[in-house]
């Protein structure tokens, strides 16, 4: 892919997730209008709509855009470093790790401190990352489909887990459900800046790694010939998806099916350049964010689902897709 080529791509992606962007602060069960909009930045009165702007929009939308990127990302590099197409957080376990973790962390400590929540997640994920990752390298007769299977079997073991525990205590129960469903409602700014250091060293990672990931999808053998150190690639990834996927769940939830999808398109759209794969999933995981939102909130009459629910609706029968072009495949 030419540079030229590349960033007309991004600049593209970007326009398009400005629109999505712009979408998600008018539309909703409260319409409002653009002009009010403006206002509510260059003119504020402390009207109704305009504190719905500032309150409650304005994070759920910036929220939308760091989330559906650091599960896009994550999911790249998932793909890379397993070479598997299949592979993403949500079916790998990682965004289950970390529901469960942040979830055990709250019962037994009996708190909400963001500064917990984070951390349990980033354990949570680095723990599931970890255990399903090393089962592929000590198991690499494994298919692509049987670690997928693996992963998942784990995921599940994860949410039920995290669902008994929640049974055990009503409060949480009540406290977290829209969250274990993968929502943006009620988040705001200050959750989302104590995540944020976690999410912005995490996409520095990828990007670093984007050039020795176009080695390394040749083959172990191939890359180790031309001098990259294998080892130091994949601890490198699996920090980054650890940081991408934990800090994204510890936000918003364990929303799947992104961090699945967006990878597929991005290489689609470059041709599995990871110099560009890399920022156009970014962009495009955010615009997939936004417009499942935007989505959320017109599915039922004045009544808002979870944005998770939108996500797994559209991304099971692309999973059923890619299963099935994979087992041809093998």
């Amino acid at each position: 892919m030419t540079k030229s080529r590349g960033w007309s791509l991004l600049a593209l992606l970007a326009a398009l997730t400005a629109l999505a962007f712009a979408g998600s602060l008018t539309l909703g069960i409260v319409p409002v209008p653009l002009r009010s909009v403006l206002d509510a930045f260059g003119a504020f009165d402390g009207s109704r709509e305009q504190l719905i702007i500032r309150t409650v929009r304005l994070p759920r939308a910036v929220i939308a855009v760091i989330v559906g990127s650091a599960l896009a990302v994550a999911g790249c590099l998932m793909q890379a470093i397993s070479r598997n197409a299949l592979a993403g957080p949500e079916l790998f376990g990682i965004n289950y790790g970390a529901a469960l973790t942040a979830v055990l962390a709250s019962f037994w400590l009996g708190t909400s401190s963001l500064r917990l929540f984070a951390a349990s997640s980033l354990l949570g994920a680095a723990f599931a990352g970890l255990l399903v990752l090393g089962l592929g390298a000590a198991r690499p007769s494994l298919s692509p489909v049987k670690l997928v299977l693996a992963g998942s079997m784990l995921n599940l073991l994860f949410a039920s887990l995290t669902q008994g525990i929640l049974i055990l205590n009503e409060q949480s129960l009540d406290t977290m459900r829209f969250w274990l469903a993968g929502s943006l409602t009620g988040r705001d700014m200050a959750l989302l800046l104590q995540v944020l250091p976690y999410l912005l060293v995490g996409l520095l990672i990828a990007l670093v790694l984007s050039h020795p990931l176009n080695v390394f999808k040749l083959g172990e053998e191939v890359a180790r010939n031309l001098g990259q150190r294998i080892g130091a690639i994949r601890i490198a990834a699996i920090a980054a998806v650890v940081l991408l996927a934990g800090g994204a769940v510890a936000i918003a939830g364990p929303i799947g099916f992104v961090g699945l999808a967006v990878p597929h398109m991005a290489r689609s759209l470059t041709g599995g350049d990871y110099r560009w794969v890399i920022p156009c999933a970014a962009a495009l995981g955010a615009l997939l964010l936004l417009s499942a939102d935007i989505a959320a909130r017109f599915v039922l009459p004045d009544r808002e689902i979870p944005v998770g629910v939108v996500t797994a609706f559209f991304g099971a029968p692309f999973l059923i897709y890619l299963a099935g072009r994979k087992e041809k495949s093998l």
